[in-house]
């Protein structure tokens, strides 16, 4: 299974006028990172970079005279992201302007079916949030250090491995044939093993000192201490 996490900056948050600036994605493959990724910065044609957007991902006008507009590289993104899932956080967000620069150029919208939106599936699994990526990012250690402002392809690693936690940890599932027993299933896969009972227990560690002392500690410890309800029981297998 192919899929892209991406992200995108831009000049503000209208959709209608505003530009997306940056994009970068990462390609996981089987739900894990393939090393392939897309990053381009984009010319916004025109469009000034809003102030409060110039602080949360500090890209300036001046950073984007010499880029590409949309339209130079709207290719490039659709082929690299062409048959595969897509990921983002608020997906609402990055789509909305993806297909307004899309229908800028008389391309066809991508199909909301494609795209998976993590902000979602973090919310289902913990309601009680927070559920921002930085948040996330704590709740499951993961290092975000690098992250002083937003940036579209640090996001977007960010995000793979988050997203990667949200659907089930990093551990590969287990390929389980058609012959493998419902026991198995409900066990994730590994199956139950009935060890048999030793012939002989096993030779005590402790010495009789060390017993002693011990059952003089626990004596201390009053009626109600839980050590003196599981010395008898002890007592009684030992016997």
């Amino acid at each position: 299974m192919r899929e892209i996490i991406f992200d995108t900056e831009t000049t503000g948050l209208d959709r209608n006028g505003d530009r997306i600036i940056e994009i970068g994605a990462i390609e996981l493959d089987n739900r894990f990172p393939s090393g392939r990724t897309f990053h381009v910065y984009i010319n916004p044609q025109g469009r000034q970079v809003h102030p409060d957007a110039l602080a949360v991902h500090g890209i300036s006008n001046a950073d984007l005279e010499d880029k590409p507009v949309f339209e130079a590289i709207a290719e490039d993104f659709l082929d690299f992201t062409e048959g595969a899932r897509l990921v983002a956080h608020n997906a609402t967000f990055d789509m909305g302007f993806i297909n307004a620069e899309l229908a800028r150029l008389n391309i066809s919208a991508i199909d909301p079916e494609r795209v998976v939106d993590s902000l979602a599936l973090a919310r289902r699994k913990h309601p009680m949030g927070p559920n921002s990526l930085d948040a996330l990012c704590k709740r499951y250690g993961i290092d975000n250090s690098r992250r002083t402002k937003h940036g579209a392809l640090l996001d977007s690693e960010l995000l793979a491995e988050v997203y990667i936690e949200l659907v089930g940890g990093k551990q590969a599932a287990l390929g389980l044939d058609s012959n493998t027993s419902s026991a198995q299933q409900q066990t994730g896969g590994i199956e139950a093993v009935a060890l048999p009972s030793r012939s002989r227990p096993l030779t005590p560690r402790l010495t009789d000192e060390e017993r002693q002392a011990h059952e003089a500690m626990v004596a201390g410890l009053g009626e109600k201490a839980i050590w003196a309800q599981i010395l008898p029981q002890a007592a009684k297998t030992a016997d």
